[in-house]
Order: C-alpha cells, then structure tokens, then sequence
C-alpha cells in the first residue's frame, strides 16, 4: 500500500493565510513522513513552490466548475485534505473528489463535506492566540503535533528575482534605501485614505536614515501611491506594481528596514529575513494574532480611539491611520536597522 497523499486547500484569504498555514505543512509533512500538494491562487503559488514541506503546487483560480477541479484532485489520488481557509468552493471539491479524510471548518453550511470539524477560536472571542496557532489546529485534528521551528517561516527568492529587485533600485534608490508599504486592499477604494500622513512618515523615514524611501504595492495601488510620492519633500520612488511577490520579497530583504500596514507584504518582508515594522492601527486589526513572523520584527499596535461598530470594510474617514504615531514608528524601524547591523559589524 502506498503512503498518505496529503492535500492543503488554501485558496481562500490573502497571501497572509497562506504564510499563517505553512507551520500546520510542515507538521503535518513531519508527522506523516511525507510532503504535501497545495492547492492555492495563481497569484500566491510562486511564494511556496519550493518550501521543503511541499512537494507541489496547484493552482486554482476559482474560474472553472467545481467539477473540472474534483477530476484535477481525483487523479492524485489524495488520501487527506486540509482546508485552511474554508470556503464552499473547496469543501465540495475535495468531497467530489472522494478524499477519504476531509479536515475543514465547523459552523458552516458546507461543514457536512468534511469528514473532521475544525472551531475556529477567533470565532469563540480569541483575539491572543496567533494566526499560525489557529491555523495548526487543522493539522492537530490529524494528530500532528508542532514542533517551535514550525513557525519560523522563510521565504527564498530566486535569482531572477533578486534580479528584478536589484533593476529596481538601480533605476531608483541607486543604493540603499528603506521600504514603505503604505497601501492595503482597502486603501484604492477610500476616498479618504491619508495619502499627506503617509508622506509625512516616508519623509520621516527618509531623515532618519538619511536615504531614499521605496514606496512598495501593487498595479492597483499605483495611483495612490503616487498621490503619497507627490506628497513627499524628500526623494520617494513608486515601486507600485513593478515586483512580482517573490521580487518584493528579495527588495524587502536589500532594505535597512520595512514599514509596512498589516497586509501580504508585511508578513512577506518578514518572513524574508527583512527588519519589518508592521502597522496596526485599526482597533479590529488584532496585533497578536497577526503580527508578521521573522527573526527581525516589530509591532506598531491600535492607538486611535475607533467608534465601537467601525469596520474596516465601512470606514470613510481612516482616522486611525491619520493619527498613527510617526515618530514611534520611525524609532522601531531604527531600533530594528541597528539590532540587525550588529552581528555584521561583529564579523568583521
């Protein structure tokens, strides 16, 4: 009889749900002695193809039938699958599938299509436990059992993407330089986003360290994050959209330090290796369930006094990120540069 064939669907969430649920694969690769496929977004596949737990990546863009996705799965053969993300898109098709043993999130309509329910603790008012913790539940409820360096998670670039993020700088920074990724999913919709706060902390950054600031995001975020560029009295550069994450990774990993908002790329700065400040000013952020994992990190957490109700997803103001306490934030980021200056200087 062959071994344990091992499926992990995570293709709902963001890029910091798929980094939150690789500590659960490598238990759950170290447990059964085997690696795992993962089934995740064309987008985030790059970022783990190659992780020593993962044996292959699968891509799914949730554009095709559920069936043509089961027939994809039921040619492998999976003997488990591990929904981390839960959604109904995934649940019926490792079902569909004929996976013998479904692990997927309780309380849902389509928790039926599981074969083992999984709580999920924040649902039950756990704002402590961190997201990796919640995540490795899943791999718990198959007998997995987290060893500390399961939640050490590391990202590699390539060459051609260390490549792409040293192009960058020489048509930009030209030397070194500081990251600002000042832009979530949330910022290209709101009106009122505080493009002149953000450009106060970028000149901030930029009279600190006394170098250019590199204003990181995607396509989408260009626009805005020009707007925050021509808000700037010093030298910023728009990086908007001209990395891949891979290439952000590397760029993030060349810098004297990251500030970055809670979002993808701040859990992928950190898991780079890069000196990360990461940003969490709305009152419903969760600082310690989501702060970034990596040997460099700090967190800037809530201060502005939120209404009660207020939603990320319904604010108009932003308030909260127009208050954030730039001087506080510009000393962690030095204080973390000079932590990690210092094993180099002893080297020499």
């Amino acid at each position: 009889m062959s071994g344990p064939a091992i499926l992990a669907a995570c293709t709902g969430g963001g890029v910091g749900d798929l980094l939150a649920a690789m500590p659960a694969v490598q238990a759950l690769s170290r447990h059964f002695q085997t690696r795992l496929t993962v089934l995740t977004t064309p987008y985030a596949a790059p970022l783990i193809a190659g992780q020593p737990s993962v044996a292959e990546v699968i891509s799914d863009d949730g554009g095709t039938p559920v069936a043509g996705l089961s027939d994809r799965l039921q040619a492998r053969r999976f003997t488990h699958g591990v929904v981390f993300w839960s959604n109904a898109r995934a649940a019926a098709a490792l079902q569909r599938a004929g996976i013998p043993e479904r692990v997927g999130q309780a309380r849902r309509l389509y928790s039926f299509r599981y074969t083992k329910h999984v709580t999920v603790r924040s649902e039950l008012g756990d704002t402590d436990s961190h997201w990796t913790d919640i995540q490795m539940d899943y791999a718990r409820a198959l007998g997995a059992q987290p060893q500390p360096d399961d939640f050490r998670v590391r990202i590699e670039p390539h060459p051609e993407d260390q490549q792409q993020a040293d192009e960058l700088i020489r048509c930009t920074a030209a030397g070194p330089y500081v990251v600002l990724h000042a832009v979530r999913g949330i910022s290209t919709q709101a009106a009122g986003w505080p493009r002149a706060t953000f450009a106060r902390l970028a000149d901030a950054l930029a009279d600190e360290f006394s170098l250019p600031v590199v204003l990181s995001g995607s396509q989408a975020d260009r626009a805005i994050v020009s707007d925050i560029v021509s808000h700037m009295r010093t030298q910023g550069y728009n990086a908007a959209g001209l990395t891949t994450l891979l290439g952000f990774a590397a760029l993030s990993a060349g810098a004297r330090a990251v500030v970055a908002l809670d979002s993808g790329p701040m859990h992928i700065a950190a898991a780079a290796g890069a000196p990360t400040v990461g940003i969490f000013a709305l009152r419903t952020d969760h600082p310690r369930r989501w702060r970034p994992l990596g040997p460099r990190v700090a967190v800037v957490g809530p201060s502005y006094p939120c209404p009660r109700f207020c939603r990320k997803e319904t604010c108009r103001t932003f308030a909260c990120y127009g208050a954030l306490p730039v001087e506080a934030i510009v000393a962690t980021a030095r204080s973390l540069s000079d932590a990690a200056a210092i094993p180099a200087a002893q080297a020499t």
